[in-house]
């Protein structure tokens, strides 16, 4: 106990964590550890669940850096518990409470919730419950897998709730560098000027008087497979691979490129790792998370440094880690998700950002969070934070969805996340269309030409024609036709997305939405 909790006067906070959930009452907003999902607390959501479905009326307000595990997430979505949740999240349970309407949540620029923390825009923190490697001798608290808003739920928070996790190696002591901005009109710039700067803490301060709860556990972090690199992951990342070779080319990129940003998932785990058989070296990582192929590049000597705000590897990647802890922590930086988002450092750093899309339109705006405009997926994330700052903003989706029923580029985006003043480059398996400097009808071209699905693209070149008879030429719609690609009803209780264009204009007469 005395390697985990140095304090002695703390020693005797230590309880079970049905005794901590007892701590929780109804109406309270709870801010947590955790962060896609790695170091987020396990054994006392659990007993609240366990307390809900007892009997107890006890329902909460849930922030977390962004999606963390089942224990959390669903546990409290499906017993009721949570009442509200932001800011991003990936767990079905969740999910399907949000779509169906029993959930509050408000989808969130990642770093703006921690502002939002401090300037006190969601109301007073009851409770910090936060996952920990240990807690120092002057009570601070030393992150686990991740920070995520650790460092503001636990300042702003009235309590703190402690879940020592027994299971996180010790060798990760010493990777977290904790610095914290002053509100405005007091705050000063950020010394960083590099992705290995370090500027803060290796934990973070609290005030012993606030830890109202210990709870020691051994529940490991619950994290997400990710799916073998396919042909078109692999066409998307030599795409992207030969436009930088491309930029590098023209003087417009170092050698050895600029920080790195990569979404979350299968295909932005696939585009770093196609670096992995480049001839790039010497490479450099400001990023959130930290998945498997950026061990492969740290393996290969390629990358010097990956700072980010979370360690989310595959399940055999978690094993690779513990593993090889003391390794790739030399290389590995975890800062709160107010620095590793912040968009002043992304722009310092001129960091090359790359995210996901669930779909593109013709002009570059970028839906990366609802299907069909109505059903949250998951969320923004972080990818506005880098798209809008970034020297360069790519991204990234295969063409086709659900066995090449649905285009993923489509005449207008059912939903924008990301606009076109934003989106400087377009990938998919089938090619890369470079938007800069394009007015709206080259982009649309570019897009539909390289991007899309040969299946798609007579379609959607028919459809640009069509529109570019109307009266206004510049970005030109024909809004009928345009909200056609998305008719939408209910069949055996699921939603249909038509894949033919003339057969979706016809159910459109029939399915008056």
């Amino acid at each position: 106990m005395k390697e985990r909790i140095r304090r002695e006067d703390l020693f005797d906070k230590v309880m079970t964590a049905n005794e901590a959930a007892s701590l929780f009452k109804d109406g309270m907003t709870v801010a947590t550890s955790g962060f896609t999902p790695s170091g987020y607390p396990k054994a006392v959501p659990l007993a609240l669940a366990e307390r809900a479905l007892s009997g107890d009326k006890v329902e909460l307000t849930i922030l977390c850096g962004a999606s963390v595990g089942d224990e959390l997430d669903g546990a409290l979505s499906r017993s009721g518990v949570m009442k509200r949740r932001y800011p991003y999240q990936t767990n079905d349970s969740l999910r399907n409470s949000i779509n169906s309407g029993q959930l509050a949540y408000q989808d969130m620029h990642l770093s703006h919730v921690t502002q939002y923390i401090d300037y006190g825009y969601f109301g007073k923190i009851n409770i910090a419950l936060v996952e920990a490697l240990a807690i120092t001798e002057e009570g601070g608290i030393v992150p686990t897998t991740s920070v995520g808003l650790m460092p503001q739920a636990i300042q702003n928070a009235d309590m703190v709730i402690v879940e020592i996790n027994t299971s996180q190696p010790m060798e990760l002591e010493g990777i977290h560098d904790i610095y914290m901005t002053e509100k405005p009109p007091c705050r000063k710039p950020i010394p960083l000027t590099s992705p290995n700067d370090r500027i803060g803490k290796t934990y973070i301060p609290c005030n012993p008087e606030k830890i109202a709860a210990i709870v020691f556990t051994d529940i490991t972090d619950k994290v997400r497979p990710l799916g073998p690199i396919d042909e078109p992951s692999k066409l998307i990342s030599k795409h992207i691979i030969d436009f930088l070779k491309y930029e590098v080319k023209m003087g417009r990129l170092p050698k050895n490129l600029l920080p790195l940003q990569s979404g979350v998932g299968s295909v932005a785990n696939a585009v770093l790792g196609g670096l992995l058989h480049s001839d790039f070296e010497d490479l450099t990582c400001y990023t959130e998370v930290i998945q498997d192929s950026m061990f492969d590049l740290i393996d290969a000597g390629k990358v010097k440094v990956a700072s980010g705000t979370a360690l989310t590897p595959s399940e055999e990647g978690l094993k690779r880690l513990h593993d090889k802890m003391a390794h790739y922590a030399k290389y590995c930086i975890l800062r709160p998700m107010e620095i590793s988002n912040h968009p002043e450092i992304a722009r310092r750093l001129g960091v090359i950002a790359m995210n996901t899309a669930i779909e593109v339109d013709i002009y570059g705006h970028v839906n990366s969070t609802n299907i069909m405009g109505s059903r949250m997926m998951n969320g923004i994330g972080g990818s506005g934070d880098f798209t809008r700052n970034a020297y360069l903003s790519i991204f990234t989706t295969v063409s086709t969805a659900k066995n090449g029923d649905i285009s993923s580029i489509v005449p207008m985006a059912s939903h924008i996340d990301h606009t076109e003043h934003d989106v400087a480059v377009v990938v998919t398996e089938q090619g890369l269309a470079d938007l800069r400097g394009t007015a709206p009808r080259e982009r649309a071209r570019k897009i539909i030409e390289n991007c899309a699905h040969p299946q798609y693209k007579p379609m959607l070149l028919d459809y640009l024609k069509e529109a570019e008879k109307g009266k206004f030429k510049y970005q030109p719609h024909l809004l009928k036709e345009a909200l056609s690609w998305h008719v939408r009803f209910l069949e055996t209780g699921t939603m249909r997305i038509e894949k033919n264009l003339d057969e979706a204009i016809k159910e459109t007469a029939v399915n008056k939405e």
